[in-house]
């Protein structure tokens, strides 16, 4: 399908790190981009039909999962993740133009943005407050609010470059210069991406009870197949107390043997498990199978357990017409 004729919904508002993302995708530069004020919002484009898919942050490698994604995809209706991306991530600090930086009493960024600063601004402004805002971008805009309440905000150098009547008071504030989000491109329940070697499955799993070794049963649902997980974190269902759910991602295709009889067993443990699509890592990393669990160990067992079966039903038959001995 042409670009043109794509919708993309984003984390908002333009100039951040999600939009960035975005970009990666091949036919995102001419397609139609819609920026969203929360994760929540990105995705109802999605399934409401607004948009064919939505880019939102699942993962940092300095903060751990995404709460407002995991938790957002994890309930209602069912969606999709088709691609991907991994942006590095550098922080500015900007404010107004003329404000200078001991003039800062009060900050705002997104929280992930703001943990992962926090030495910085505890080394040169230790006595900054903190104001929580949907997206760093967001912050940076605000600033040339007439009301605004806050001094300067903590955001990607393009906002603060593209954003006229801004100045950037410190580069690089970083405590990781190191660090990478993690996006994913969600859009509705449709064919998978093909297998390609490299690949990730997602999925949520509800504790179907608490009780001893419940954790450990999911968790051997890979182990004893030879599926690799590369994250695994646990969210409260909201239901009550004590009930939660995780979010998995596992190395491999749901095509591949070895994951789909994982898959199967996580649905006869819980029932509830919600598939979240399988496809290319960003980074292309191929996965090692070992050869127990390759396609063509699986497909050689079936085989032998398909002979037995076949040998007792001949044996059982042939058995039945026999004459009974005096």
């Amino acid at each position: 399908m042409p670009g043109a004729s794509r919708t993309y919904a984003f984390l908002g508002p333009e100039g951040t790190f999600t939009e960035a993302a975005l970009l990666q995708v091949p036919d995102a530069l001419q397609a139609v981009r819609l920026p969203a004020s929360n994760v929540n919002a990105a995705l109802d484009k999605v399934r409401d039909g607004s948009a064919d898919a939505a880019m939102v942050p699942i993962e940092n490698s300095v903060e751990g999962g995404v709460t407002a994604t995991l938790d957002a995809i994890a309930a209602g209706q069912e969606l999709r993740i088709i691609r991907e991306v991994l942006v590095p991530i550098s922080f500015v600090l900007v404010a107004r133009s003329g404000v200078r930086l001991a003039d800062v009493r009060r900050v705002s960024t997104h929280g992930h943005a703001w943990a992962q600063c926090r030495l910085w601004m505890d080394q040169n402004i230790p006595d900054a407050e903190y104001v929580p805002g949907s997206s760093t971008a967001a912050s940076a805009v605000g600033l040339l609010d007439g009301d605004c309440h806050y001094d300067a905000a903590i955001c990607a150098p393009l906002v603060a470059r593209e954003q006229a009547g801004l100045s950037i008071l410190a580069e690089n504030i970083g405590d990781n210069p190191a660090a990478v989000t993690r996006f994913v491109l969600v859009s509705r329940p449709h064919a998978l991406p093909a297998r390609t070697g490299a690949d990730k499955t997602t999925v949520v799993v509800p504790l179907p009870e608490d009780r001893p070794g419940a954790l450990m049963e999911i968790l051997d649902q890979f182990a004893s197949r030879g599926v690799n997980l590369s994250r695994i974190e646990s969210r409260p269902t909201g239901q009550y107390l004590g009930h939660y759910f995780f979010s998995i991602d596992a190395d491999g295709h749901a095509g591949e043997a070895r994951v789909a009889d994982a898959l199967a067993g996580l649905h006869r443990i819980s029932p509830a498990t919600r598939f979240l699509g399988s496809y290319p890592r960003a980074d292309r990393q191929g996965t090692l199978v070992p050869a127990h669990t390759s396609d063509d160990a699986f497909a050689a067992a079936r085989t032998w357990v398909e002979s037995i079966l076949t040998a007792e039903s001949v044996a059982g038959e042939s058995g039945s017409g026999a004459s009974p001995k005096a």
